[in-house]
C-alpha cells in the first residue's frame, strides 16, 4: 500500500519503538528510539546469524516491554543484498519492516554534529529518525510465483553478463591473432565459423589443412551452408593474415577455454529461459501481453520480475515512478529549468524497458505511427529520446491495463493519443 507523507507520520505514534539498523555483511548494529526522538537502551551489536537475529529480537521485546510500547518498526538501508535474510527473518516473525533511502541517510547524518563522518553508532540514529520523520519506504518482498520468477531473471541477468564477456574475449582473441576471419565469417557465433574456430583457429593451421580437410569438418557436422567457396575464401584471408604469430600453443589453449565456456553458458541460458517462460505463462494475464507485437519474453517476464504483483499498484503512474521514469523540473522563480526524468528507482526496470521499446517501435505499427506523430508533430514536437520514453510510459500503462483489468490489447485505443487536424475540424 502506498502512503502519503502525512500518513507514515500518523503512524509514528507514542506506541511505536522505532530502531535503526545499520546493516553489513557480518556484524549488524541497532538503536532504539521513541517517537519523539528520543534514545531508549544502549546500542545492540548482533551478527549475520540466527543467534544474532534472536538475540536482537530480545533487545527489542525487552525494550518494547519496559518502556511501554506495543509495537517495533524497524528501519534499515536496502544495502546491496545483505538486508534480504535479516528483513526476511524480521517479516516471519511479524515485525514491521521499512527501509531508508541510503541517498536520505548520506545527506542526513550531518544534522547532528555537522560533520560528515561515517560510523556505526551514527547510522543506526540516522536511518531511525528518517523513519520517525516518516522518511521512509514498505519494502516490497515478493512471494510465490514472482519470487521464482524475480530469481529467475536475475539469474538469466547473470549469465547473459558472462555470456557479454566471454563474446568480447573471443572478439579479441580474433583480432589479435586472427583479424581476417571476420571478412569470412559475418558472425563467429555461427556453426560452421565456431567449428572452424575449435579445429582450425590460426592462419598457419587453416593453410595446413587445406580445402578439402576444412569441408570434411564441415560435412561432419552436417553443415550445408558453407562449401569449399568459403574455404577457399579462409584460405586466402589465412596467407594474408597480419595476425600474431608467436605464442600459439597458449592462445589455442585460451580460445578452447573460451569456447568451451560459451557453450556451456548458451545451454545455461537456454535452460533458464525455459523456466522463465513457464513461470511467466503462469500469470494471469501474460498471454495477452505477449501477444503485442514486439513484446518478447525478457521484456514481459523482466516487468514482471521487476514490478512484482501488479495488484499491489493503485495507478501506473506508481510504476512508473518506480522505474524512475516519472518528470522533475529545476525551477525557480522565474526561471524555468529543464524537464527530465528523476532516474530514482529501480535502474534495471527502467533500462528494461528502454531496451524493450525500440524493437516494439520497428515492429509494432500503432507504436511506430505513434513515434512518428511525437517527433514530427507541428506542435511540441519531441527528440527520439524523449518519444521513446513517452512509449515507455504508454506500454507500462498497457502492462496495468492488461494484468488488472484481463482485457485484450486494442490497437485502436493505442492511437488516442494522435490528434488528426482535418477530423476534428469536419466534428
Amino acid at each position: 500500500m502506498k502512503y502519503t507523507q502525512n500518513e507514515k507520520i500518523m503512524q509514528i505514534s507514542e506506541e511505536i519503538l522505532v530502531v535503526g539498523v545499520d546493516i553489513a555483511s557480518e556484524i549488524h548494529y541497532a538503536r532504539a528510539f521513541n517517537n519523539r526522538g528520543i534514545e531508549v537502551g544502549k546500542l545492540i551489536r548482533f551478527t549475520n546469524s540466527e543467534e544474532g537475529f534472536i538475540a536482537f529480537e530480545t533487545w527489542a521485546e525487552e525494550l518494547k516491554v519496559k518502556h511501554n510500547r506495543k509495537q517495533v518498526i524497524v528501519g534499515m538501508e536496502p544495502t546491496g543484498h545483505y538486508w534480504f535474510n535479516f528483513a526476511q527473518h524480521l517479516k516471519d516473525h511479524g515485525i514491521k519492516i521499512v527501509l531508508v533511502n541510503p541517498f536520505h541517510v548520506k545527506r542526513s547524518k550531518e544534522l547532528d554534529d555537522n560533520n560528515p563522518t561515517k560510523n556505526d553508532r551514527k547510522d543506526p540514529k540516522t536511518i531511525a529518525m528518517l523513519v520517525k520523520d516518516g522518511r521512509y519506504m514498505v519494502p516490497y518482498i515478493p512471494e510465490g510465483i514472482y519470487s521464482e520468477l524475480r530469481t529467475a531473471m536475475e539469474t538469466r541477468w547473470q549469465i547473459v553478463k558472462q555470456l557479454n564477456t566471454i563474446r568480447n574475449r573471443v572478439k579479441r582473441w580474433i583480432s589479435i591473432y586472427f583479424p581476417e576471419f571476420n571478412t569470412v565469417f559475418g558472425d563467429w557465433e555461427g556453426k560452421a565459423a565456431l567449428i572452424a574456430l575449435k579445429e582450425f583457429p590460426t592462419p598457419a593451421r587453416v593453410v595446413e589443412i587445406g580445402v578439402e580437410g576444412i569441408v570434411s569438418y564441415w560435412k561432419k557436422e552436417k553443415i550445408r551452408a558453407v562449401g569449399k567457396r568459403r574455404a577457399v575464401e579462409l584460405i586466402e584471408a589465412a596467407k594474408k593474415s597480419i595476425g600474431i604469430r608467436e605464442g600459439l600453443a597458449a592462445a589455442n589453449n585460451e580460445l578452447l577455454t573460451l569456447l568451451e565456456d560459451y557453450e556451456m553458458k548458451i545451454k545455461q541460458y537456454e535452460r533458464i529461459m525455459a523456466l522463465i517462460e513457464q513461470l511467466t505463462l503462469q500469470i494471469p494475464g501474460m498471454e495477452e501481453i505477449l501477444k503485442i507485437k514486439g513484446v518478447g519474453l525478457t521484456t514481459a517476464a523482466g516487468f514482471i520480475a521487476e514490478v512484482g504483483d501488479i495488484s499491489r499498484f493503485e495507478h501506473p503512474k506508481q510504476i512508473q515512478k518506480l522505474a524512475g521514469l516519472s518528470l522533475k523540473e529545476n525551477s525557480s522563480g522565474k526561471h524555468k529549468g529543464k524537464t527530465a526524468i528523476s532516474k530514482r528507482g529501480r535502474r534495471r526496470l527502467r533500462a528494461l524497458l528502454f531496451q524493450g521499446i525500440m524493437p516494439i517501435v520497428a515492429t509494432n505499427e500503432e507504436f511506430g505511427e505513434l513515434h512518428r506523430y511525437y517527433t514530427t508533430r507541428d506542435k511540441n514536437p519531441l527528440k527520439k529520446k524523449q518519444s521513446l520514453i513517452l512509449l515507455c510510459c504508454k506500454l507500462i500503462r498497457i502492462f496495468y491495463a492488461l494484468l488488472t483489468k484481463k482485457v485484450a490489447y486494442d490497437p485502436q485505443k493505442m492511437m488516442s493519443d494522435i490528434k488528426r487536424p482535418i477530423l476534428q475540424e469536419v466534428a
